[in-house]
């Protein structure tokens, strides 16, 4: 179940963040949660299976898409199609929105569709 985030998942979410290229230093991970909790249009979206949080997906909403800054995964748990997942979720939650990548979740995402595609065709 995808999770808004709230003030009380600031540690969970800085730890999934720190896997992300780019957001290793603290004064970074604290710019970015930052960030999704003072602009409305960024939002932060934790994954959470059974009683734990195991992933993370960050976007930036418009008015016709959304932008998927952020997308992470509990190394444990990673290899278990969790990011698809998140994905799919995301889709659900806004189904009218084209979805978007940034450099960091290009080929992630580019991935996903790839995957989408083959299994349509089987």
């Amino acid at each position: 179940m995808l999770l808004r985030y709230k003030k009380a998942y600031e540690k969970i979410a800085m730890g999934l963040l720190s896997y992300m290229p780019g957001e290793k230093s603290v004064k970074r991970l604290q710019e970015t949660i930052h960030q999704y909790e003072t602009e409305e249009n960024w939002q932060l979206f934790l994954l959470k299976q059974d009683e734990d949080i195991i992933g993370l997906v960050g976007i930036i909403l418009d008015a016709d898409s959304y932008t998927v800054m952020h997308l992470s995964v509990n190394p444990s748990f990673r290899g278990e199609g969790i990011g698809s997942k998140i994905i799919t979720k995301l889709g659900d939650l806004f189904p009218d929105l084209e979805c978007k990548s940034n450099e960091e979740t290009e080929s992630f995402l580019r991935k996903c569709r790839q995957k989408e595609d083959t299994e349509l065709d089987e």
